[in-house]
């Protein structure tokens, strides 16, 4: 018995599935304009800024000044995600594998969204026409050839860029960081200091969360676009909800069916169709900031 008993030795399991660490929710998503269509693209009109004239003298001709019109295109695109389980993995688990997975797909899909606004933030975006219109370089600071350190300084000079534009202050922004930005904020005396900011954040929850007028988010997404031939920067961005368009065709689905082409094995899945451009680039500044501390 005792060469044997390890034959009978009895296998536990939890009846819950750790999710292992990931973002789950959309962050960006919130911080956009958001639009529900059914178009193979969503046209996103403006109107340039108008100017009064003088009038000199009585019954003069009303001015026709030919306002700017123009627009931006967002074009949709469909994300999609999926997995199968056969019949027999069903009935030897004790966790039911296809609802953790629809779970874990939505967790992709959110992803997926916030991916897709950080792209239109960053890169070019689109007229009316279909052209690529490039980011506006007065919208910048810093450049993938010489980025800038994260500073005290650098939050007022995109503070200033946004002055510059005439965006009302009343306008909410958000300021979005990698991790590497986050750790040199919470060195900043000017963010942790009570002179400066209230310390119920910090203590709290361990990140500065309102900050000189920002609303200050951490995506690791945004080291997908890390710039510098070694990655020693990031481009970080700075908006208020006017600056990027969603165009929201289809929001998250899943499906859990049965397949009869492979042994009725289940099949799990989910997509969503969405589209996001650069609407009013004077409500954004970005920044190629350094990892560096």
């Amino acid at each position: 018995m005792a060469n044997t008993v390890d034959n009978v030795y009895i296998q536990t399991y939890e009846r819950t599935v750790r999710h292992l660490a990931q973002q789950g929710v959309t962050r960006l998503r919130p911080w956009v304009m958001e639009k529900s269509v059914q178009s193979e693209g969503h046209n996103w009109e403006t109107l340039g800024p108008a100017e009064a004239v003088q009038k000199t003298t009585r019954l003069v001709a009303t001015p026709v000044q030919d306002y700017p019109w123009d627009r931006r295109k967002s074009i949709p695109v469909t994300y999609h995600t999926g997995d199968s389980t056969e019949p027999e993995d069903i009935v030897q688990m004790l966790v039911d594998p296809n609802s953790n997975l629809a779970v874990a797909q939505g967790k992709a899909m959110r992803r997926a969204h916030d991916r897709e606004i950080i792209t239109a933030a960053t890169g070019p975006s689109r007229d009316g026409t279909g052209a690529n219109i490039v980011f506006p370089v007065e919208q910048g600071i810093g450049t993938s050839a010489a980025p800038v350190a994260f500073s005290y300084d650098l939050v007022t000079a995109v503070t200033e860029k946004f002055m510059q534009n005439d965006i009302d202050p009343e306008e909410q922004k958000v300021f979005v960081v990698s991790p590497a930005q986050a750790r040199k904020l919470l060195q900043l005396t000017e963010a942790t200091s009570t002179d400066y900011n209230t310390m119920a954040p910090l203590t709290t929850k361990g990140y500065v969360e309102s900050w000189m007028g920002y609303t200050w988010l951490v995506s690791t997404l945004l080291e997908d676009s890390s710039v510098g031939q070694d990655g020693s920067a990031t481009w970080c961005f700075a908006m208020t909800r006017r600056a990027i368009g969603f165009q929201m065709n289809k929001d998250i689905w899943t499906r859990v069916t049965e397949d009869p082409s492979i042994s009725y094995a289940w099949r799990v899945y989910a997509a969503s169709t969405f589209g996001a451009i650069r609407v009013e680039d004077e409500h954004l500044v970005r920044v190629s900031a350094l990892n560096a501390i």
